[in-house]
C-alpha cells in the first residue's frame, strides 16, 4: 500500500467517526435509536406539561387577572417617573428580554434581563432564585431604584383612583379601602424606599401598612397571571422531532440539515448540554456554577448563595402572610438545596429563542452564542466557587454544528397576539 492510499483510508475511517471534525459534514447522520427518540421526545414542545398550579396565588389561572396583569405590564405609570413599564426591559419582540448586557430602566440593573417565556414553570425566579413565585418576583422591580423606582403606596393609590383598575381589582380581590386621608396614607411610603418613604411608612399604623401590603401583593398576583401566558410555541426543532417520531424521513430532511442533526447529536451526547438544558424548555431550572468570568471592575457574583438567603426572608414568599396557599406546605422553599456548591451558581436559562435573547450569561458577559460555546469548550477555573463544567474539547466544526442546532430552537410564542402589545388605551 502506498503512502497516498494509506492516507485516503485514514481519511475515510475518520469520516465514519461521529464528531470527527470537518469531514463529518460529508457523512450522513445515522438513524436515531429508540432510546434516542425517547430523549428527543422529552425535549419536544408537545411534551410540555400543563402550567403548574401556584397555590400561593389564588388568581393565577383567572383570565380576568391575566387581563388586568396585561394592562399593568405595559403601563408606565407603574414607575417613579411614569415612563418605565415592565415592557421597557421585557420586550415581547425580544422574547421578553432587552438586548442589553444589564437591564436599564431608571438606572442600570445588577444583572442581565432574563427571558420571561416559560418562567411559570420554574419554582424560582431571577438568576439567583431570590424569589419563589412569579408574583413575588413581579413586585421587586416596582420598588427597585434602578428599575421602576416607585413605592407601594403609589401603586395602591393607582389601583384605587384609576376607574378601570379599580373595577378590575375589586372584581378579583374585593373592595378597595378609601386611601384619601393623607394623614393615614402618605403620598409616598414604602419599607423599601428612600429615607423619606421609609419614615412615612413607619408613621402609618400596622393595620394600614398591612392593608397597603395586601394591595401591593395583589398587583403582583395580577401581573403573574399575565406572565403565566408567556409560553413558547413550536420551532423548527419541534417540527423535526415530530417527523422523527412519525418516521417521516422526507420531512426530517426538509426540517434539518445534516449539520443541524449532527449538532443535535452533540447536544444530547458528547457536548453534555442536556445534563442541565433538558425538558421542553431546555432548562432544569437548577443552579450551577459554570465558571463565567466577572464583569471587569466588579467582584465575582455570589449567585444562589445570596439568593437563597434572600428568598428565605422575603416578605412575600410562599410562607408569608400574603401567600394564598392554605396549607403552607411550600416544599420547594422548605427543602431548598443549600451548600457551598451554590457559591457563584446561577439558574439555568432556557435555550429557546436564543436569537432574540443575546447577550448571554447573568451579566451579559458573552455577546454571542459562539462565545458561549467557546467558553464551555474551554471550561476555565471559576473566580468564585467551583466550576462544575469540564472542557468539552470539541473541534471547530463540531462547535459550528452545535450552534447550527441551537439556532433551530427559535419559534413564535404561543401567546394571543393582543397580549404581545400594549392595550390601545396605554399605547396611544
Amino acid at each position: 500500500m502506498t503512502r497516498t492510499q494509506a492516507w485516503i483510508l485514514a481519511v475515510l475511517a475518520c469520516a465514519l467517526v461521529p464528531g470527527a471534525g470537518w469531514l463529518q459534514r460529508t457523512v450522513a447522520p445515522p438513524a436515531w435509536s429508540d432510546a434516542e427518540i425517547m430523549m428527543l421526545q422529552s425535549l419536544w414542545i408537545n411534551s410540555l406539561p400543563a402550567l403548574p398550579e401556584d397555590p400561593s396565588n389564588a388568581v393565577a389561572a383567572d383570565p380576568r387577572a391575566a387581563t388586568l396583569g396585561w394592562r399593568l405590564f405595559f403601563d408606565p405609570r407603574l414607575s417613579a417617573n411614569s415612563a418605565i413599564s415592565c415592557a421597557t426591559c421585557h420586550q415581547p419582540e425580544r422574547a421578553f428580554t432587552d438586548g442589553r448586557a444589564k437591564g436599564r430602566a431608571l438606572g442600570e440593573s445588577a444583572r442581565n434581563t432574563r427571558s420571561m417565556v416559560g418562567a411559570a414553570y420554574s419554582p424560582w425566579q431571577y438568576w439567583d432564585g431570590r424569589r419563589d413565585s412569579l408574583w413575588s418576583q413581579a413586585l421587586s422591580p416596582l420598588e427597585d431604584v434602578a428599575e421602576h423606582g416607585g413605592n407601594r403606596m403609589q401603586y395602591a393609590r393607582l389601583m384605587a383612583l384609576d376607574l378601570t383598575y379599580r373595577s378590575s381589582y375589586q372584581a378579583l380581590f374585593g373592595s378597595l379601602p378609601d386611601l384619601s386621608d393623607s394623614s393615614r396614607f402618605p403620598a409616598a411610603a414604602s419599607p423599601e424606599g428612600n429615607d423619606a418613604e421609609i419614615a412615612a411608612w413607619q408613621s402609618m399604623s400596622a393595620a394600614d401598612r398591612r392593608m397597603v401590603d395586601e394591595i401591593f401583593s395583589n398587583v403582583g398576583k395580577a401581573l403573574a397571571a399575565y406572565q403565566r401566558l408567556l409560553v413558547p410555541g413550536a420551532s423548527r426543532f419541534d417540527t423535526y422531532v415530530g417527523a422523527v417520531i412519525d418516521g417521516d424521513t422526507a420531512l426530517q430532511d426538509k426540517a434539518f440539515s445534516a449539520d443541524e442533526v449532527w449538532g443535535l447529536r452533540l447536544f444530547i451526547d458528547k457536548a453534555r448540554c442536556i445534563e442541565c438544558h433538558n425538558g421542553p424548555l431546555f432548562t432544569n431550572n437548577e443552579f450551577h456554577n459554570t465558571g463565567i468570568l466577572s464583569v471587569p471592575g466588579e467582584l465575582p457574583d455570589r449567585g444562589r448563595a445570596d439568593g437563597l438567603r434572600q428568598v428565605m426572608v422575603d416578605q412575600f414568599n410562599c410562607l408569608g402572610e400574603f401567600s394564598d396557599d392554605p396549607t403552607r406546605e411550600c416544599a420547594e422553599l422548605r427543602f431548598a438545596r443549600s451548600g457551598k456548591e451554590l457559591l457563584g451558581a446561577m439558574r439555568t436559562p432556557t435555550l429557546r429563542d436564543l436569537d432574540r435573547t443575546e447577550p448571554f450569561m447573568h451579566k451579559g458577559q458573552l455577546p454571542t452564542l459562539a462565545a458561549v460555546l467557546e467558553h464551555y469548550n474551554l471550561a476555565p477555573l471559576a473566580m468564585i466557587g467551583h466550576n462544575e463544567a469540564e472542557p468539552l474539547r470539541l473541534s471547530r466544526h463540531e462547535l459550528e454544528q452545535l450552534e447550527a442546532f441551537l439556532d433551530t430552537l427559535s419559534g413564535s410564542l404561543a401567546v394571543p397576539p393582543d397580549f404581545l402589545q400594549a392595550p390601545r388605551s396605554i399605547a396611544q
